[in-house]
């Protein structure tokens, strides 16, 4: 695929996903966006708002394999990795694949699972491999950690650790929907209680895989220029300095903007970054990664607005 015919690709993706899950273009357009730059997505919203279904949707659409994890307090790393297993037929250990090695992985309710569970994510997250018994397993080159979490309840839970929140390149907020879509949602799955099937409702690939697969390399055909380079790494460096934040971003957020950037950069046809690319992508690949401080949470800030102040007082490169 060439760079100008990918934002048509993105459409027809965002009209097939819409078939399913109403109202999610910009939802869409973030996540094929983290899977270009092998990013992860961290999705919150409240219970029933359809973050599962979009997950099941998008890899029916992107014609990739999708398996649930279901993250309890009683959850352990060999549920998640898999493990050896003796077989008394070959007398000899064999390897029980767990279900993180898939092209995409639903974590659902991840804070939910306690942080030795959670740790079992960060090798795979960021290597895209695993380590079972000392012996290291690759996973797809696709691979996808979607995971899910419920702002609204707190009892229970784990919050993720700092390590892990860097390892995944966007937080989305999902919210309840607009009433339109919410209205077409209601007249399309109101014939069963159940979850719809995406593979059931005549959603097909839009690529083949060898294709699909092309769409990795895209986001290195992008010019970065130096300044647009730098202006990310003032941004960065304006979190840590604020003095209402308790820490900012660490480079590695900075370089996951600008990667970020340039598969946003794709998705209107260019083949160079501007500056209302890294705005646009700025809140959500930074909201998770910092904390308000404890006199800021005192005085009443939030911190999207934190976020946008620091966007507006870094000066743009023209």
């Amino acid at each position: 695929m060439y760079v100008e015919q990918f934002p048509s690709y993105l459409r027809q993706l965002q009209e097939s996903v819409g078939r399913v899950v109403y109202g999610v273009e910009e939802q869409t357009r973030s996540a094929i966006i983290a899977w270009m730059v092998r990013g992860h997505l961290l999705l919150e919203g409240p219970p029933g708002v359809a973050k599962t279904l979009f997950v099941r949707t998008l890899a029916q659409c992107l014609g990739l394999n999708t398996r649930r994890l279901q993250c309890t307090p009683d959850l352990m790393p060999g549920d998640v990795l898999g493990a050896n297993i003796f077989d008394f037929k070959t007398q000899s250990f064999q390897l029980t694949k767990g279900p993180i090695f898939t092209d995409f992985l639903l974590a659902d309710e991840i804070n939910r699972t306690p942080p030795k569970t959670q740790s079992a994510l960060l090798e795979a997250m960021q290597e895209r491999s695993v380590t079972i018994d000392g012996v290291t397993h690759g996973l797809p080159s696709c691979f996808l950690v979607m995971a899910t979490q419920n702002p609204l309840e707190h009892e229970g839970t784990y919050p993720l650790p700092e390590a892990q929140l860097d390892r995944f390149l966007f937080k989305l907020e999902v919210t309840y929907p607009p009433i339109e879509s919410e209205v077409q949602a209601v007249l399309a799955h109101c014939d069963g209680g159940g979850m719809p099937n995406p593979a059931k409702m005549g959603l097909l690939p839009l690529l083949a895989r060898e294709e699909l697969m092309s769409l990795h390399t895209l986001p290195s055909q992008v010019r970065v220029e130096p300044m647009m380079a730098r202006y990310a790494v003032d941004l960065a460096r304006a979190t840590r300095q604020h003095q209402a934040l308790a820490f900012g971003i660490s480079p590695r957020a900075a370089t996951m903007l600008i990667a970020a950037a340039r598969a946003n950069a794709l998705c209107e046809g260019r083949t160079f970054i501007v500056p209302d690319d890294v705005k646009t992508l700025f809140l959500p690949a930074t909201r998770h990664r910092v904390a308000l401080s404890a006199s800021a949470e005192m005085e009443g800030l939030l911190l999207p607005d934190i976020l946008k102040e620091i966007l507006e007082s870094v000066p743009v490169p023209r």
